[in-house]
Formats: structure tokens, C-alpha cells, sequence
């Protein structure tokens, strides 16, 4: 009698739920490399070996800097700044920190109607939704969240509301201060204060 064929067992990583054979073309290769090395490093050899290289070198630094930090004055080691991780682009280019600032811009169509658009809120923690809510509320008109032509997220409010809007915007989200918001006049950035 034959026996029965039993179910093959696929296993899978842990990290972005791929077989491990297909990590590299996952969305992340990097956050699964520790994974596979320690689940299946008969699959990617060259990864042990590499890693297995990086610890002898980390081993390597740290010999070399007990040795160099030993002769000298701790105190002065440990009050240097710790330098903030920069974030790269893909080509390789330091990605800029944008600055907090909300931009308000009035943007006449059909002649007599008017959107008026702000841009800026979340860079302080404001939620776009919930700041468009607020927006329609106070001013009795229509707000939505909208991608802008940079594909960043903007709140266009219909009607000109650039009146009464920088003192909503500072009563509403006291984290916003007043220097921080300016106005788009005649293609020039405007402080409202």
C-alpha cells in the first residue's frame, strides 16, 4: 500500500511574511537579513559571511578604542554631542528637515470664487482630518484634506477666510505660534503677524 502524501511545510519570515527565498524582492530586505540569518543561513550563505565580517570589525573598533579612549579623559569623551541620524534619499542625498510653518494662500477661480488652502498644519502635530473638520465648522463652509501639486496634504476651505483664520488657527492649536504663519501675497511669502 502507498503511503499518503503528506503537506508540504512552507516556512515563512518573520519579518515581512515572505518565503525567506523571496526576502530580496520583498519591500524591505534589510529589516529581514538578522532574521534570515538566524532561521535559515544555509539560504543566504553570503549573509552570514558579511555579517560574520561586520562583527569582527565592530570587534576590531572597539579593541582600537578602548586602547585610544584609555590613555585619555573620559569626562571629555562623554560630553561630546551625539550627532542626529540623517536621513538619505535614494540617489544618496541628505533629505532637508523641513521647516514648521503653516502657509495660508488665497486662489481666486471663476473670477468671483474663491479656495483658500493651508498648508503646513501637520508639521505640528495637527491631523489634517480633524483640523478640516474644524475648519468647515467655524466658518460654515466646505474644508476637505486634498494631496497638493507636490504631493504633500493640504486643506482647501472654500470662501476667503484668510481674515479670521491665523487667530482661529492660534486659539484651536496653541502649539502653532503666530510667527509661524505666513501669507502667499502676489507670489511673496508674508508673515500674518
Amino acid at each position: 500500500m502507498a503511503e499518503k502524501p503528506q503537506p508540504v511545510r512552507v516556512l515563512y519570515c518573520g519579518t515581512c511574511s515572505l518565503p525567506p527565498e523571496y526576502c530580496e524582492f520583498g519591500p524591505d530586505f534589510e529589516k529581514c537579513k538578522p532574521w534570515l540569518i538566524q532561521n535559515v543561513p544555509d539560504l543566504y550563505p553570503d549573509l552570514v559571511k558579511e555579517a560574520n565580517e561586520k562583527e569582527a570589525g565592530k570587534a576590531a573598533n572597539q579593541l582600537k578604542n578602548t586602547s585610544i579612549s584609555s590613555g585619555s579623559d573620559d569626562g571629555a569623551a562623554s560630553s561630546a554631542p551625539k550627532q542626529e541620524a540623517v536621513k538619505r534619499l535614494p540617489g544618496g542625498k541628505v533629505k532637508k528637515k523641513e521647516k514648521q510653518e503653516v502657509v495660508i494662500e488665497k486662489v481666486i477661480r471663476n473670477k468671483r470664487k474663491c479656495i483658500t488652502t493651508v498648508k503646513g498644519l501637520e508639521l505640528f502635530g495637527v491631523k489634517l482630518s480633524d483640523a478640516s473638520k474644524k475648519l468647515g465648522k467655524k466658518f460654515a463652509t466646505g474644508a476637505s484634506v486634498v494631496k497638493g501639486p507636490t504631493e504633500k496634504e493640504q486643506i482647501d476651505v472654500q470662501g476667503d477666510i484668510s481674515y479670521d483664520i491665523v487667530e482661529f488657527i492660534t486659539e484651536t492649536w496653541p502649539d502653532v505660534p503666530e510667527t509661524s504663519i505666513f501669507f502667499i501675497e502676489d507670489g511673496r511669502k508674508v508673515p500674518a503677524a
